[in-house]
């Protein structure tokens, strides 16, 4: 019936006679040879339905039912139901028996839907919620990539998701998946002598990119994990360089020399930059743990500057930069100004 891929595929079983069939329309009978007797209604989207099959799997379905004035309801709206209209269809496929594929990308959306539906154990054997657990625990968590994408899923879905714990299994499964990267990249050096040097930097850019697609809420418990776990400060900090030249490349060189002309690229938001900038300066690691570029810090400093970031980011930035400030060039320390009069502000560096 349900069955676990790389790709969604949807089929039918080959006797029509005997099983649903999902019409292009979702008003359209779904049995080909009895008609619906009700009809659920999903974001505006009407699907005429079978009252049996639905009953049998879901618990919300089957106590909104009991609960009309009589056995005869023939409508229901489902309110803020997880992944909309195409998540709820998929769901009534299980419910019908037809069959299609839990993948990354709908995994977390079936699993609050099965959630939202109630679609326990309690009223069915093998019912969608254990199927899309055994999907989430046994595949997905083996798979650095099939876990940032589950988790892209998951920023468009209620707060449900992170109450059902899928946010933080795929968190806790990424950085494993780098810890054991790093290992295996870390013996693997050893044997090739002369190569090491290569084979350590091709091996860590993979996830590095991959990473970078997450929302930075995301991306910064990800990190967080890592550092925790024990992947390596200095990858941590490539991969923080990284987050930010994708993320904050809105940012250009422009509108860092010349404060007063407003930002063209509606990629991000002003307050989703000054997150992304706050957050990243969280992350970095200790100073005695990793030697953080110089050019990164000033980097992230001017945009700190230009987001209007905390004076505590602004701070630690200086700090940081203040220890290795025999480092710097001039250039390095000419800071735009916020003050459309004056065009560089003065920087005050303090180690304390």
């Amino acid at each position: 019936m349900v069955s676990f891929s790389d790709n969604t595929s949807l089929s039918c079983p080959n006797n029509p006679s005997q099983a649903p069939k999902f019409a292009n329309t979702f008003t359209t009978r779904i049995f080909s040879d009895v008609a619906g007797d009700i009809t659920i209604t999903v974001d505006g989207e009407s699907f005429l339905l079978h009252k049996f099959p639905l009953v049998s799997r879901s618990g919300k379905i089957r106590k909104m039912v009991a609960d009309g004035k009589d056995y005869n309801v023939s409508k229901l709206e489902l309110v803020n139901f997880p992944g909309g209209p195409h998540t709820f269809e998929l769901a009534m496929k299980f419910c019908y028996g037809m069959n299609f594929e839990i993948t990354a990308a709908n995994a977390a959306l079936l699993r609050c839907a099965a959630e939202y539906l109630e679609m326990s154990e309690d009223y069915r054997e093998e019912n969608l919620i254990g199927r899309t657990e055994v999907y989430l625990n046994d595949v997905v968590v083996q798979s650095l990539e099939k876990c940032v994408e589950v988790l892209c899923t998951c920023e468009n879905l209620p707060p449900i998701v992170e109450e059902l714990g899928i946010i933080n299994t795929c968190v806790e499964a990424i950085a494993m998946n780098a810890c054991k990267e790093q290992l295996v990249s870390g013996l693997s050096a050893l044997d090739c002598n002369g190569e090491s040097t290569e084979l350590k930097t091709g091996s860590m850019e993979w996830w590095i990119e991959d990473l970078s697609v997450l929302r930075i809420d995301y991306y910064h418990k990800v990190i967080t994990s890592m550092a925790r776990i024990g992947v390596r400060p200095d990858t941590i900090v490539e991969s923080l360089m990284h987050y930010a030249q994708i993320s904050l490349k809105s940012i250009g060189k422009c509108q860092i020399w010349n404060p007063a002309r407003p930002n063209s690229n509606s990629g991000t938001t002003e307050s989703e930059q000054k997150t992304i900038v706050e957050a990243l300066v969280n992350l970095l690691p200790t100073l005695k743990s990793s030697n953080v570029p110089l050019s990164f810090l000033f980097g992230m400093l001017r945009m700190a500057i230009m987001v209007e970031a905390t004076v505590a980011c602004r701070l630690e930035l200086e700090r940081r930069i203040a220890f290795r400030l025999e480092m710097a060039s001039l250039d390095d320390l000419l800071i735009p100004s916020l003050r459309a009069e004056i065009l560089f502000s003065t920087l005050i560096l303090s180690t304390e």
